[in-house]
């Protein structure tokens, strides 16, 4: 006897900017939902011309990547290159670490590219494993179809009406399924017992639960399942207008401890810092083939050595940075060639509400065309508040003093 899974929560996925003019629709990773191992973050992307997700580094956990519209390119630091099409997923595992682009190809019609991306956290054993790529293309993805053909499922990973997937591609299992309802139809989904679980919704109205658990939701919800049960159970009305359409997706909880820093999932404060000392050391691979030169030194020291002929962007950073006199900036890293420019800094600001101190992580990258068009990215996570005393920049204080310790986190 199968027991249906309970409703925790329900919430719409607000779109937001991400990496280089991208937008995302995000609902794990955010104050909304956190801690629901072993899912780290949830995007629902779109990527429109000119937009995409510069080089930017990864440790410690997978990332899922299902392109639902157009295709995007992938290269990393170690060589590796491809690329995944409408229905194809890729399979990225960071492990002890890896610095990898993912760009969007121009699509004929100048539509934007449009996916889901996933991050799984890795177990703690896994952490210092090799990077690795699979891709799982369209073609090779079962599908299925149930309630008299009222019910398309495919069986991305896992299980589902006696039908496998066909390979286990993530190192922490998880089950994924993309699930279409025409109207009148219904399904039941068996997902493992124990497992965390959530369906995001990509189209139409769907009523998920049994009873008065019922739950009715709109595209781009969250839809959070409790542990206990084993089947989700879903459905569209027989008078709806349109089929709907989720992304259901379940996985095995990790009993570890997570401390995350942007794109660094470890398991401790001093793995953390210990990722961020090899990044800017580059570490993890050859600096030739990551093809940028690192310095941990001041970008107004050495602005006019490492943007001669950016003119551009000298102007605009000392028009930004004049402007926004109250922040404390402190650098961290330094990366050019001759068409990027990429800047990884923490800084310190006064909110303009609370009046109270928060730092930031951030990222900036400039990438030039060989028109000599710039595109800038940036990327800002992990913004804590922090106390008069907690604070690294003070009035005074030598910055290129300041270092990174256990008791800064």
């Amino acid at each position: 006897m199968t027991t249906p899974r309970a409703i925790r929560q329900a919430f719409l996925a607000i779109e937001q900017s991400e990496g280089a003019g991208a937008r995302v629709r995000r609902s794990i990773g955010t104050s909304k939902l956190r801690n629901f191992s072993p899912f780290l973050m949830l995007d629902h992307f779109t990527i429109h011309p000119g937009a995409g997700f510069p080089d930017h580094p990864h440790r410690g956990q997978e990332t899922i990547t299902y392109l639902l519209k157009g295709a995007v390119d992938h290269e990393d630091f170690a060589g590796n290159a491809g690329t995944i099409e409408a229905g194809d997923l890729q399979f990225m595992t960071a492990g002890k670490g890896i610095m990898h682009a993912e760009m969007p190809r121009q699509n004929p019609d100048g539509s934007a590219n449009v996916g889901m991306q996933l991050w799984v956290d890795l177990p703690e054993k896994l952490k210092k494993c090799e990077p690795r790529y699979r891709d799982l293309r369209a073609t090779e993805i079962p599908s299925i179809e149930v309630d008299e053909g009222k019910v398309g499922i495919k069986i991305i990973s896992g299980r589902s009406h006696g039908t496998d997937s066909v390979q286990e591609l993530a190192y922490t299992p998880v089950w994924i399924f993309d699930v279409t309802i025409r109207p009148g139809g219904s399904v039941s989904q068996e997902l493992p017992m124990g497992w965390n679980a959530f369906a995001y919704t990509l189209d139409g109205d769907l009523t998920f639960g049994v009873g008065e658990d019922r739950t009715t939701v709109g595209k781009y919800h969250n839809v959070v399942f409790e542990q206990k049960g084993d089947v989700v159970v879903a459905e569209v009305d027989e008078n709806a207008k349109q089929e709907g359409r989720f992304f259901l997706v379940a996985g095995l909880p990790l009993d570890q401890k997570v401390v995350q820093y942007g794109p660094f999932v470890l398991n401790s404060q001093e793995d953390v810092y210990q990722a961020m000392l090899d990044f800017q050391s580059h570490s993890n691979g050859d600096p030739q083939a990551i093809k940028n030169a690192y310095t941990p030194d001041s970008i107004w020291r050495n602005r006019d050595i490492f943007l001669r002929g950016h003119e551009e962007i000298v102007s605009m950073l000392t028009r930004k940075w004049l402007k926004e006199r109250q922040y404390r900036l402190r650098k961290e890293l330094f990366a050019f060639t001759d068409d990027k420019i990429a800047v990884q800094f923490w800084y310190e600001y006064k909110h303009w509400q609370t009046g109270k101190w928060r730092r930031c992580y951030g990222l900036e990258d400039w990438t030039f065309a060989k028109d000599g068009r710039m595109r800038k990215r940036q990327m800002s996570g992990n913004d804590l508040p922090i106390t008069e005393d907690e604070r690294w920049f003070k009035d005074g204080v030598d910055i290129d003093k300041v270092e990174i310790g256990e008791e800064h986190w």
